[in-house]
């Protein structure tokens, strides 16, 4: 199938490449950053060895879509979207914390909750809190961004100990955090579901804060269904998730955590036209609309052209 493993452009002016675990980012003239969404997947850390049609799709455009319907909360980096695996967008130099925020009691919160913890990046939790509780109100725990390695959860005040953010910068992260989570849980409330928790990146330039990479995407955000919720907490059941949860469910069926040693299990096309679809289902359920794939041109080619096209017009 037509999917974007690698990509190797190379634009008019371009002055650095980076490849991250699903998205190949091209610097061009050190002012904009072209960011190209491949059918890459990961889990446990790992890259997956096949790539799955139309998830890059799937994410560039949920995301260019909440990115729009923010945008009068907080300035975002999108300059434009010229393709559905393509966003163009300004160089900020980012904060070096992800702002991850939690209305419910689910994860990795939960993991150190029932662990006996009752703080979480120096956010108290109440007693007699259960796995997918509604806490009494969303909380912010953020987590350094790691150049290497895992993501590390800090507190408010060791991060303005540390000087990793002004105090003025930090007060308004989290009053941008806590307006985005409304309006997503606002928005997803209207799709039949329940915003659990999240994470936003942010940047500044010109010395103006802004929303940066993606959001509310079914990597970076974590759903319930709101049918049925409540029975399901009042009878101890497990939540209906919507996010990747089920490929990372496959793989630990199959004896696969990205531990030294062990293999991923086989992918074969059958498989992975089934985690294809199982995005485009996230994708309509998320956004409420039909999913529109692409005609049958070369995925490449087409990419590279409306790269080119809106980099001239820049």
């Amino acid at each position: 199938m037509n999917a974007i493993k690698e990509t190797h452009f190379n634009f008019p002016g371009q002055t650095s490449f980076y490849k991250g675990k699903v998205r190949d980012v091209y610097t061009i003239d050190n002012k904009y950053l072209v960011m190209v969404v491949s059918d890459r997947i990961s889990a446990f850390d790992v890259v997956l060895p096949e790539p799955i049609p139309y998830k890059g799709q799937v994410l560039n455009q949920i995301a260019a879509k909440f990115l729009a319907a923010t945008a009068d909360i907080v300035p975002n980096w999108v300059v434009s979207v010229p393709d559905p695996n393509v966003t163009i967008g300004r160089i900020c130099e980012p904060f070096k914390v992800e702002m991850v925020i939690r209305g419910y009691l689910a994860g990795h919160a939960w993991r150190e909750y029932s662990a006996g913890k009752r703080q979480v990046c120096g956010v108290s939790l109440p007693e007699g809190l259960k796995e997918n509780d509604k806490l009494p109100e969303p909380i912010i725990t953020p987590t350094t961004k790691a150049s290497v390695g895992h993501d590390e959860d800090i507190s408010k005040e060791e991060i303005l100990k540390q000087g990793i953010v002004s105090a003025p910068d930090y007060e308004q992260l989290e009053k941008y955090t806590r307006a985005l989570f409304a309006r997503g849980t606002e928005i997803a409330r209207k799709q039949g579901l329940i915003l659990v928790d999240t994470k936003y990146e942010f940047g500044k330039a010109e010395g103006t804060i802004y929303l940066i990479d993606e959001i509310h995407t079914p990597d970076s955000s974590r759903y319930f269904y709101s049918e049925g919720y409540a029975g399901r907490q009042e009878n101890n059941e497990p939540q209906k998730q919507l996010s990747k949860e089920f490929v990372r469910k496959w793989l630990i069926e199959n004896g696969f955590q990205g531990k030294e040693g062990q293999v991923v299990p086989e992918m074969t096309p059958e498989k992975v036209k089934s985690i294809s679809e199982r995005y485009i289902e996230l994708f309509e359920q998320i956004t409420g609309e039909q999913f529109v794939k692409p005609g049958d041109q070369n995925v490449l080619a087409r990419v590279e052209k409306a790269i080119n096209n809106e980099l001239s017009a820049l």
